[in-house]
C-alpha cells in the first residue's frame, strides 16, 4: 500500500470539515448526549478546560482522513470520486465503526441512545470525509 500519492490537501480539509460536524452536531444533541453518559454539563466543561479532547480529537479525524484517502486510492483510476467516497465511508461506517461501537457500548453497560446518538456523528464524519476526499481526490 503505498501513500506517496496522497491528496494531503484533501486529507487535512475533510478533517477539519468533520472536525466543525461534530462541533455542530454534539452543540445540538447536547442535552440528550450528557444524559445518555451520565454526565452533567458541569463534568464536561471541567473535562475541556484542557485542550487534550480536542488535539485527540483533530489528531484522530486526519488518522481517518488519511486512511479512507488510502481506501480511496484502492478503487483504481477513474474511480475516485465523491459519490465513490460517500459509498466507501458508508461502508467503513457500517462494517467497523458502528459495529465496534454497539459492541463495546453493550459490554460496558452504556444506554443505547449512546450507540444511536455517536452513530450517527460517525456517518457524519465519514460520509464527509469521502466525499471531500472523492471529489479532491488522493
Amino acid at each position: 500500500m503505498t501513500f506517496s500519492g496522497v491528496n494531503y490537501l484533501a486529507v487535512l480539509i475533510a478533517a477539519v470539515a468533520a472536525f466543525a460536524w461534530g462541533a455542530v452536531y454534539y452543540m445540538v444533541l447536547s442535552k440528550q448526549w450528557l444524559a445518555a453518559v451520565g454526565r452533567t454539563k458541569a463534568d464536561f466543561d471541567a473535562q475541556c478546560r484542557t485542550p487534550t479532547p480536542f488535539v485527540v480529537s483533530i489528531v484522530a479525524l486526519l488518522v481517518m482522513a488519511w486512511v479512507m484517502a488510502g481506501t480511496l486510492g484502492h478503487l483504481g483510476a477513474g474511480q475516485v470520486t465523491a459519490k465513490n467516497g460517500i459509498v466507501s465511508g458508508l461502508f467503513l461506517w457500517l462494517g467497523y465503526i458502528v459495529t465496534i461501537m454497539a459492541m463495546s457500548n453493550v459490554y460496558g453497560g452504556r444506554k443505547t441512545a449512546l450507540t444511536f446518538i455517536d452513530s450517527g456523528h460517525w456517518i457524519g464524519v465519514v460520509v464527509i470525509q469521502g466525499a471531500i476526499i472523492g471529489a479532491l481526490g488522493v
